[in-house]
């Protein structure tokens, strides 16, 4: 299950970057094959548990892979193992994968540090 140990990832990750301050958010995209949303947010869950990142929200943006047939042109997103094999629109197995296969913590959000107010550091 290659699930839970992307999202343990994208855990270690998010606290890395919060250094210490509770994780209130985290926005995560994916891109490659297809994965279940809940399957990924149960497994940040799971990660998370016990953490300063145990009630973060999480915001994910899915980007699946495509194939584009050579012989129709037709660009078609991948939900199944077989769109990788034949072009879904015309069954010709002339098809090349396109898309990026990567999984980004793009952003958290935190608690202020203490003794900082939420807007940042003090200023004169």
């Amino acid at each position: 299950m290659h699930e839970l140990g992307m999202c343990e990832g994208i855990v270690e990750a998010a606290l890395r970057r919060a250094d210490g301050r509770p994780v209130r958010g985290m926005r995560v995209r994916i891109g490659g094959h297809p994965v279940d949303p809940e399957v990924i947010e149960q497994g940040v869950r799971v990660a998370a548990a016990g953490t300063a990142a145990e009630d973060a929200a999480l915001d994910l943006v899915l980007e699946p892979l495509a194939v584009r047939c050579g012989r129709c042109r037709a660009r078609t997103p991948v939900n199944s193992a077989a769109a990788l094999a034949a072009c879904p629109a015309c069954g010709s197995v002339d098809v090349e994968s396109t898309g990026r296969e990567d999984v980004v913590l793009e952003s958290i959000t935190v608690d202020a540090p203490v003794g900082e107010p939420a807007g940042g550091p003090a200023r004169d």
